[in-house]
C-alpha cells in the first residue's frame, strides 16, 4: 500500500485554476475580515464610546440606562433586518455549515453579506455572540462565487467552501494554524493533504492580508508562560468529565433553541425582549456584554473571584442561548470559549483549597481548550485555537490534551453532536 496522501488528490483534484481560486479566496476572506472587523469596531464606538482597551471598561463606565437601551435598540435593528433579509431573500443559502454538510457548497453572496453586516452591528452593541460566524460566512461565500467563476466541480467548491470559512476564523483571530485546523476537523472533517495543503494555504494568506487592518499581536496578549505540575495533571483528569457534562447539556441547550427560535414576524417582541433581558442581567454582571473575549482574558490571567467565576460560567451559555432563541443570526466559538475558561478558572480556585501551587490561570486556558474542543467535537482545532490565541500554554500541552480528550469523548458517546451540528435545521427522512 502506498501512502494515500502522495498518490491521489481524491474527488477534489488540485488544478492550477483551483490553486488561483484558494488564493483569490484567501484574499478575499482576509479583506472581509477586516470590513467586518471595521463594522463590529464603529458600532462598539456608536454604543459605549470604545476606542481602546477594554470593552468591557467601556461597558462599566456607561450607565445602566444606556446598557439596557442599545441592547433593545439592538433587538430591533436585528429583527427589522432579519424579518426583511429572511422575507425577501427566501431560499437563497447563508449557512456555511448546512451548506457544507447538507448540500453543495453553494452559498449566496447577497443573503450571506447583509447577514454579517447584521450580524456584527448588534454584536458591537452588546449581543451576547461570537463575531467569527460573519468573516467565516464571507469567506465560505467568497469561495462559492469563485468556484462559480472558475467552473470548478461540486467537490472542488465545497473544499474551496471550507477552506474559505477557516480562512475567515483564521484571519479575524490571527490564527493561521488553528484555522487551517477547523477547516480539516470541524468544516471539513478530514486531515488528508489534499484537504490540509489549501486550508493552510488559504488561512496563511487570510491572515497575512487581515494585517491590513488588524494586529498581528495574539488575541489574548500578555498570558504567562505558566508551567507544568503534578497538581494541575491530576485535576485536569477530574475537570476533563465536569467539563465534559457540562459540554453535553450546552451542545443539547443550542441544539434545543436553534429547534424553537423565532421566525417570521415573531422576531419583532421577541427580539427585543430577549435582547433587554440579557442587557438587565448585565447591570449586574456587564462581562456578559458581547462575545466573551474580556471575560476569557480576565481568567487567562487569573483575575476574578470565586463567586464572580461561578455565576460567569452558568450565565453566559444562558444568554447565548437566550440570544440565538430570539432568531439573531451568530458565532457560538468565543462565548464558549469564554465559558470554558472562567469554568477552568472557578473549578481550579476550588481544587487550590486542596493542592495548593498552581497558578489561577492556568486552570482557565486548560478548561478553554478542553470545553471548546469538546462542544466542537475538534479536540486538534480546539488545543491548537487556544495556542495560538495565547501565544502560550505549551508547557500546559499535556494537562490541555488530557482534559480535551476526556471532555470530548464524553460528549460524543451521549449525543456526537457538536455547538454547530446541533443548529442544523432538522433533515426530513423519506418513508420507506
Amino acid at each position: 500500500m502506498e501512502q494515500p496522501n502522495v498518490t491521489h488528490d481524491g474527488d477534489a483534484r488540485l488544478t492550477p485554476r483551483f490553486w488561483l481560486a484558494v488564493v483569490m479566496t484567501g484574499v478575499a476572506a482576509g479583506l472581509f475580515g477586516d470590513l467586518l472587523m471595521w463594522i463590529l469596531a464603529l458600532a462598539e464606538r456608536v454604543a459605549f464610546n470604545y476606542h481602546s482597551g477594554s470593552f468591557q471598561g467601556a461597558v462599566n463606565a456607561a450607565s445602566g440606562l444606556r446598557r439596557v437601551s442599545s441592547l433593545v435598540l439592538a433587538g430591533v435593528i436585528g429583527a427589522t433586518s432579519w424579518y426583511l433579509i429572511r422575507r425577501y431573500l427566501r431560499g437563497e443559502r447563508a449557512e456555511i455549515d448546512d451548506a457544507l454538510w447538507s448540500g453543495d457548497g453553494e452559498l449566496s453572496p447577497r443573503r450571506s453579506l447583509l447577514t454579517s453586516i447584521v450580524s456584527e452591528v448588534v454584536i458591537g452593541m452588546g449581543v451576547s455572540l461570537g463575531r467569527e460566524a460573519a468573516p467565516k460566512l464571507m469567506g465560505g461565500a467568497s469561495g462559492s462565487v469563485l468556484a462559480k467563476w472558475f467552473n470548478l466541480t461540486t467537490a472542488q467548491k465545497r473544499l474551496l467552501v471550507a477552506c474559505g470559512g477557516g480562512a475567515g476564523l483564521a484571519a479575524v483571530y490571527n490564527v493561521p494554524l488553528g484555522g487551517a485546523l477547523f477547516t480539516a476537523e470541524v468544516l471539513f472533517g478530514s486531515f488528508a493533504l489534499p484537504v490540509v495543503f489549501p486550508a493552510l494555504v488559504t488561512s496563511l494568506i487570510a491572515t497575512a492580508v487581515a494585517w491590513i487592518y488588524l494586529p498581528t499581536s495574539a488575541t489574548y496578549a500578555d498570558i504567562p508562560n505558566y508551567r507544568f505540575s503534578a497538581s494541575l495533571l491530576i485535576w485536569s483528569l477530574l475537570a476533563g468529565v465536569v467539563i465534559g457534562v457540562l459540554a453535553i447539556f450546552y451542545v443539547r441547550l443550542i441544539g434545543w433553541v436553534s429547534f424553537h427560535r423565532a421566525t417570521g414576524v415573531h422576531l419583532f417582541w421577541a427580539m427585543p425582549l430577549a435582547f433587554a433581558l440579557v442587557g438587565v442581567i448585565g447591570l449586574a454582571y456587564p462581562e456578559l456584554f458581547g462575545n466573551g473575549k474580556d471575560m476569557a482574558h480576565e481568567a487567562f490571567l487569573g483575575l476574578g473571584s470565586v463567586g464572580l467565576l461561578f455565576a460567569l460560567f452558568t450565565l453566559k451559555p444562558l444568554v447565548t442561548a437566550l440570544t440565538l432563541g430570539s432568531g439573531a443570526a451568530g458565532g457560538v466559538f468565543t462565548p464558549f470559549l469564554a465559558t470554558g475558561a472562567v469554568l477552568g478558572g472557578f473549578l481550579g480556585a476550588l481544587w487550590l483549597h486542596l493542592w495548593p501551587g498552581a497558578p489561577l490561570g492556568a486552570f482557565a486556558v486548560v478548561g478553554a481548550a478542553a470545553m471548546i474542543g469538546a462542544v466542537m467535537q475538534a479536540p486538534l482545532a480546539g488545543l491548537v485555537l487556544v495556542l495560538e490565541l495565547t501565544h502560550g500554554g505549551f508547557n500546559l500541552a499535556v494537562p490541555m490534551m488530557a482534559a480535551t480528550a476526556i471532555a470530548t469523548l464524553l460528549v460524543r458517546q451521549v449525543d456526537g453532536y457538536s455547538i454547530y451540528s446541533a443548529r442544523l435545521p432538522p433533515r426530513e427522512v423519506e418513508p420507506t
